[in-house]
């Protein structure tokens, strides 16, 4: 198993622990708000850069 499918499969995992531990408006704020908070915190330049990738190219 490759490191990144390592991460996926452990972010899936969380994901569904989430949505068995938390209510469901929770669990998915926390699911959608991460990511999206992650994206808020870039600079401009980084977030021009990220649309100008492909996604085979993130994370290299």
């Amino acid at each position: 198993m490759s490191k990144r499918t390592g991460y996926v499969v452990g972010g899936v995992a969380v994901g569904l622990v989430l949505l068995w531990v938390l209510p469901l408006w929770a669990a998915l704020l926390i699911i959608v708000g991460v990511p999206v908070g992650g994206y808020l915190a870039l600079d401009k330049s980084q977030r021009a850069r990220l649309k100008r990738v492909t996604r085979k190219e993130i994370g290299r």
